[in-house]
């Protein structure tokens, strides 16, 4: 069976994993990122690329898959921008060419996680499909009649940055007010409970520092009755089913898996979003998008990113 190398390059580490055509992980190599200088960053990528090949014969593996963050130029690999780290117009592709003799494939991570979940995941068998990735931030991608769209600039999947509260809301990081991402993110739970905070003077949900409190902490108070988190929660919720509504009414997918580590709330986020997304959705009839919970994870991206070296890039373009 043939396989491929998938890597997935996070701000705070990287993971390269020896994938099987069917899609299954035999190993993986991950490394902590300390340092996002290009060369840093590109060491620590090729030692974990270097180790997953030791694994497998040489001559099994087709290619190389990359999922970074940030617009990429997708022939090229070149990384036009990505806030994560810092970076303007890296040519991740051609360095990563010069070291090894596979083919290297290069695509934003958010959209190789939605290929990876599409082909292999709740996506399989449908023909119109969207992964939200919902953790810091939120990303995703748009499959369409089978195709996953990249847009004009490689740009299309972005769903964090549409606004859905322009005059009330979170300033998002990248400057607009009320982004998707601001108000549905794992970090938008957190501000959430933080902006209603004088509502509940004897709270002590905030009594952890900023920098400590999590999500889960917040979930979890949630579910056992705290009025506080419950608060929170049902605000997080009502901001992430507008976004899905209007996902909906833009894209009109099948289904919409949630990944992403927020996503581990499972059925008392979607208990939560179903019903109102089902009272926000108009111009397609109600219940015909499926609203489910991703099924790979936390290896989507890497699954994916080795999936877009099968294919010869994500929508089947090879590299120049």
């Amino acid at each position: 069976m043939q396989k491929a190398i998938g890597v997935d390059l996070g701000g705070t580490h990287v993971m390269a994993a020896v994938v099987q055509e069917d899609g299954s992980i035999l190993s993986r190599h991950e490394q902590d990122l300390n340092d996002h200088a290009v060369d840093k960053v590109m060491l620590a990528i090729e030692q974990t690329i270097d180790a997953a090949l030791a694994d497998v014969k040489e001559k099994s593996v087709v290619g190389i898959g990359i999922g970074s963050p940030g617009n990429i130029e997708p022939r090229s690999g070149m990384i036009l921008y990505s806030p994560n780290f810092q970076w303007t117009n890296v040519p991740l592709g051609e360095k990563l060419r010069g070291h090894f003799d596979q083919p290297v494939f290069i695509g934003n991570d958010a959209r190789c996680a939605t290929l990876g979940e599409y082909t292999y995941g709740m996506g399989k068998g449908t023909k119109n499909f969207v992964l939200l990735t919902i953790g810091t931030g939120i990303g995703g991608g748009i499959v369409s009649e089978g195709s996953l769209l990249l847009g004009n600039s490689a740009g299309a999947g972005e769903f964090g940055h549409h606004q859905i509260r322009p005059t009330d809301g979170f300033i998002c990081n990248c400057g607009k007010v009320g982004c998707f991402e601001a108000q549905a993110s794992g970090t938008g739970l957190i501000r959430h409970a933080m902006a209603i905070q004088a509502s509940f003077p004897r709270s002590a949900l905030l009594d952890k520092e900023r920098e400590k409190l999590g999500t889960k902490a917040i979930r979890k108070a949630a579910q056992a009755g705290n009025p506080h988190a419950v608060a929170a929660w049902n605000n997080f919720t009502h901001d992430l089913a507008t976004g899905l509504a209007n996902i909906i009414a833009f894209v009109n997918p099948e289904m919409i898996a949630l990944g992403g580590g927020v996503s581990s709330a499972q059925d008392f986020m979607l208990d939560a979003v179903r019903n109102r997304v089902d009272e926000l959705t108009t111009m397609v009839p109600r219940g015909t998008t499926k609203i489910v919970i991703a099924k790979l994870l936390n290896d989507a991206g890497a699954i994916g990113a080795a999936t877009m070296a099968f294919r010869g890039g994500l929508t089947t373009v090879h590299a120049a």
